[in-house]
């Protein structure tokens, strides 16, 4: 079946626009409807990486995510927002990338993705369990950000899912899958193929180019795509970007799975990449190695549980 991606020029996060834009993109996908009925539990998965940069466009708009979840109510759906961090919590870092009158007017709570394993992603790789709160989610709205990333090249749809795997899993599993970049982009892809989100929508609108997925800058794009098939989509990405897909990981281990359609076997409703294309995003300036050594992960993982159970909660009591 051919795989259709929704592409717009949107340049603004002003919300009546938004709103009428996410109506027009995902018009030719059947609407909200086709995804939302009443009653069904709607994870919505932002890229939630950190609360350290909120003016650096990290993380996925807040303006994006309220559209989203207000038309998931509108369908009778209920939705929930749910990651899993690279620092911090996930209210922590919604709340400090200005998610909180959303999250107050709208009643969406918070999931942390804290260790309730659940199902392996694929048989390679059935030591990484991902997280109960993604499998058991009647829809999975996947919203991932337009971002250079110094160890992956690009991080989009298929990227963003990983934050479904449970609290510091993720950083063991980049020092074990991360020595053989051929086997780490098959290990994203086939946590993105297990968890199969039923709607990936990007934002594109603003991108964060450079040393990303945090270090770099924000750079205007007008971009805001959508499809059910997330490799597809990617693939239409990095053609807008001019990046040579051999580059990305993801995309070149989608490729070689058989997941990834050619451009020509792709349907464009709106605007064609080629329409969207930019010739000057910039890359990061050096790569670094996606393996995390052992004493990087344990740094990490005290870290995490000290923001987790120490920091935040101070922070909580001090504003009482």
């Amino acid at each position: 079946m051919q795989s259709t991606v929704s592409l717009l020029r949107v340049e603004s996060y002003d919300r009546p626009l938004l709103k009428t834009a996410l109506e027009e993109l995902l018009a030719p996908l059947g609407g909200m409807t086709a995804f939302v009925k009443p009653g069904d539990r709607v994870l919505l998965k932002p890229n939630l990486l950190t609360g350290a940069r909120p003016t650096k466009e990290c993380t996925t708009h807040f303006e994006v995510v309220y559209c989203v979840a207000q038309q998931v109510i509108e369908a009778g759906g209920k939705p929930f927002l749910a990651d899993s961090p690279a620092f911090g919590t996930a209210r922590g870092v919604a709340l400090a990338n200005g998610y909180q009158p959303i999250l107050d007017e709208l009643g969406v709570p918070v999931i942390e993705m804290k260790g309730q394993r659940y199902q392996a992603a694929g048989e390679e790789f059935n030591h990484l369990l991902l997280s109960k709160e993604v499998m058991e989610a009647d829809v999975v709205i996947n919203l991932p950000k337009v971002k250079s990333h110094v160890q992956l090249t690009l991080t989009l749809g298929v990227k963003n899912l990983f934050g479904c795997v449970p609290g510091k899993m993720k950083a063991w599993w980049h020092m074990e899958a991360g020595k053989d970049r051929d086997r780490f982009g098959d290990m994203l892809v086939e946590t993105a193929r297990t968890i199969a989100p039923n709607l990936t929508i990007l934002d594109g609108i603003i991108g964060h180019e450079g040393n990303g997925p945090s270090g770099g800058e924000p750079r205007p794009l007008g971009v805001l795509g959508a499809a059910t098939d997330v490799f597809a989509l990617d693939r239409a990405l990095v053609d807008i970007l001019q990046v040579d897909p051999a580059q990305v990981p993801t995309i070149a281990a989608s490729q070689r799975l058989g997941l990834c359609p050619k451009l020509d076997e792709v349907s464009f409703p709106h605007l064609t990449p080629a329409e969207l294309q930019i010739a000057d995003w910039k890359l990061p300036t050096q790569m670094k190695p996606i393996d995390f050594g052992a004493p990087r992960v344990l740094k990490s993982t005290f870290k995490h549980l000290y923001v987790r159970f120490i920091k935040e909660p101070l922070n909580a009591y001090a504003k009482q």
